[in-house]
Parts: structure tokens; sequence; C-alpha cells
């Protein structure tokens, strides 16, 4: 598994790793289902509202040479943005307009066990069971992703769950803006506990989407996964 090393996330250049913001907790209330608990919760409400600002035109897009070009006059500015792209080579991706993000893995990973490296099928459709969690084990999903050709702003993870057609959960966590490199980022979400008891057992259908603000989704799983008394 890649590590971070000195990865550089937009407006976090002092960080090892790039990390979410504007996070908030929503607490420690277990539901069947409940995938990832630490992750801000969006309700019927805010989905709502995210198809509303999904519908506001962001302005047109630029590319990172043109990004450097404006407000080249302001030296507080010009420095910021030089630091923020780090070693970039403005010549090889400077004149393209969308960011790519590619999610290079995803694994759960649990104390005690090997990671379970999930792989990640060209038409986000895994075949099968895609993983099992055990009832009442502390886990947590960690993924490596590589971004090119332009910045990508506010990318963001969404994930809807149900049991038996019933929506049982649904979260969403910002993981922030990042410039495009070679290297890989790497971001592990809060630790979780899957839920526990005869309730919580069973299958689950779930969606996960990698979306950032321009409302481009960059990876969409569509997965079926078990709660079970033991991991196998």
């Amino acid at each position: 598994m890649e590590t971070d090393g000195n990865k550089k996330a937009a407006g976090e250049v002092s960080e090892k790793k790039p990390t979410a913001t504007d996070n908030e907790a929503s607490g420690d209330e277990h539901h069947g289902g409940r995938f990832y608990s630490h992750s801000r919760q969006s309700s019927v409400a805010d989905e709502d509202d995210d198809d509303e600002r999904s519908k506001i035109e962001l302005g047109p897009q630029c590319s990172l040479r043109e990004q450097l070009e404006k407000d080249k006059d302001d030296e507080s500015l010009r420095k910021w943005k030089e630091q923020l792209l780090g070693s970039v080579d403005i010549n090889a991706v400077g004149e393209t307009l969308e960011p790519e993000v590619k999610i290079v893995s995803l694994a759960i990973k649990t104390n005690g066990r090997d990671d379970i490296v999930l792989p990640i099928p060209e038409s986000g459709k895994p075949e099968g069971l895609w993983f099992t969690l055990k009832e009442g084990s502390h886990y947590s999903l960690m993924f490596t992703f590589r971004v090119s050709h332009n910045i990508v702003s506010g990318l963001k993870y969404t994930n809807t769950v149900w049991k038996t057609g019933i929506r049982v959960d649904s979260t969403k966590e910002m993981i922030g803006t990042f410039s495009p490199q070679e290297e890989a980022y790497t971001h592990e979400m809060p630790e979780e506990t899957t839920p526990s008891g005869m309730l919580a057992r069973g299958t689950y259908t779930a969606k996960s989407k990698f979306v950032d603000d321009d409302n481009k989704c960059h990876l969409e799983i569509n997965y079926t996964f078990d709660i079970r008394k033991d991991w196998k």
C-alpha cells in the first residue's frame, strides 16, 4: 500500500497526508448497516440541497496555466499558487481544463488482521458479494488516488446503504482539494464499529461515489456486502 509521504493537499501544504475538511462527527449511535458513523450524515433534506446546488453554474473552468496567469501581479497570491502546485509540470498539463481522479485502490483496515483489498472493476459493479464484515468489529476504509491534468476542487466521498430495500444509512465526507502530481494521495476514513445483533446481520446493498465541486463523478461503485457473526 502506498504511503502519503509528503503529498500536499491544496490549502494544507504543511500536512503529510490529505485530510477531510469541514467534517462533522455524527455521534456514536450505531444503526443496522451503519457504514461510516463518524462521517457527516446527509439527510433527505441535505440530498435535496445537493440537487439544488448541482444546478448552479460554477463558472467556466480554467487550465492551470490560466490560473497562474490570473492575478499574477499579486505577489502573495502568486506565491500561494506556486506553493499549492508544488512541482507540477505546467507545460505538460497546463492546457487541460478538467481534472482526472483515478482511484487506485480501496482497502478495509482492521487491527490484528490483514487488510481486505477490494478490487475495483471497470464497470463499477463488483460481481457477487464484495466483502464481509464481522459484527461489532472496528475497521476503517483507506483508499489511494491520483490526480492529473488539473486541480480537483472539493472532492467528496458519499455512501448510501440499503437493507431489504430500505435505506439504513447515508453518509458524506469532504476529502478536500488537490493539485495534480505523479505520486498518489492516501486518505483513511475515521475508524468505525459495525453494528451487532441479529437484526444487524445479513446482506446489504450500497452505492459509493467520489464527486467533485463541479458535480463530476470520478467513480461510482454499486455493490453488496455482509455483516456476519465472524469474518467468513
